[in-house]
């Protein structure tokens, strides 16, 4: 992680740190955010949604004493064993699910009015009723990678626009 990254970044435990990674940083990894090691800039984990990262830190903040050295951090966890923990929180080894070559997921998470308005249009012209306008926004950027509640309300603006019931 670069010092403008970790600037912005939220330490969530002693030595622990969640960030967004920039734009411009592996652009096809639809997972956007980052769990790391704050005194080494160590990619820990990745995972789409800032509250599913926020709940990998909690859970890896009970695992070792995040506050030491990488290497001394390395040595005292089972990454199998983590990984296999982290899968419960929707977290992932970092960049190990990118989707292909020239798909742009990096603003996988944000959304504009543009983005609401489009994808109305496109649920409109499908017939799409509520449900499957939810179904729509699950598999796609930018809308997989909304938390719960941000996601939610996106989700009744396009069907409200819609007119899908």
């Amino acid at each position: 992680m670069d010092i403008s990254t970790l600037s912005q970044a939220t330490e969530v435990a002693p030595g622990l740190v969640v960030f967004r990674l920039a734009p411009d940083h592996k652009p096809h990894n639809p997972q956007r955010w980052r769990i790391g090691h704050k005194a080494s800039g160590l990619a820990i984990a990745d995972s789409m949604q800032r509250e599913n990262a926020l709940k990998g830190a909690a859970l890896l903040a009970k695992v070792t004493d995040w506050t030491q050295d990488a290497d001394t951090v390395k040595a005292a966890v089972d990454r199998e064993d983590l990984f296999a923990q982290l899968s419960y929180v929707w977290c992932i080894e970092p960049g190990t699910q990118p989707l292909g070559p020239g798909t742009d997921a990096s603003r996988n998470g944000t959304y504009t009015d543009v983005d609401v308005e489009t994808a109305a249009a496109a649920a409109r012209a499908n017939g799409f009723n509520a449900l499957e306008v939810l179904v729509a926004m699950s598999e796609t950027v930018p809308w997989s990678g909304l938390d719960t509640d941000d996601f939610n309300e996106a989700h009744n603006r396009i069907a409200e626009l819609a007119d899908a019931t």
